[in-house]
């Protein structure tokens, strides 16, 4: 596993939905919690399910993934911020992802929220990562 948790997230949740499985099972962290939901309110992930099995001392999260007919609804996802390199934007500069079909994940003063938020409450910040 790579140290930047996020990236991890990412990968796995790409990675399963090519694979056809059904949910992902990876390490909490309050970030990619805030994402998931991000991800479930905007109808990519089913269910975002926080747990502690029995006789382990840290919290997992389990990602259940969306499929209309077989196919998954995310077909790519694409990490913009990374630990080496941040990317700031505007709340003016956020346009539609794949015709709007998808999602901008964003950083912002008030929270983690989608680019569409983030636009209707005029706050910019750091692009975490598109989804479509």
């Amino acid at each position: 596993m790579s140290v930047d948790r996020i990236s991890n997230m990412l990968s796995s949740i790409k990675n399963a939905s090519m694979t056809g499985n059904p949910f992902v099972e990876i390490p909490h962290s309050n970030v990619c919690e805030q994402i998931a939901e991000i991800l479930k309110k905007k109808k990519f992930l089913e269910n975002v399910k926080v747990f502690k099995e029995k006789g382990d001392s840290f919290k997992r999260l389990r990602l259940d993934i969306v499929y209309d007919n077989g196919v998954s609804r995310i077909t790519d996802v694409k990490r913009i911020s990374k630990p080496g390199r941040r990317i700031y934007k505007s709340s003016a500069s956020f346009r539609k992802i794949a015709g709007g079909f998808g999602i901008s994940v964003v950083s912002t003063s008030r929270g983690i929220l989608s680019s569409d938020e983030a636009k209707k409450r005029k706050l910019g910040g750091e692009v975490i990562c598109i989804v479509w």
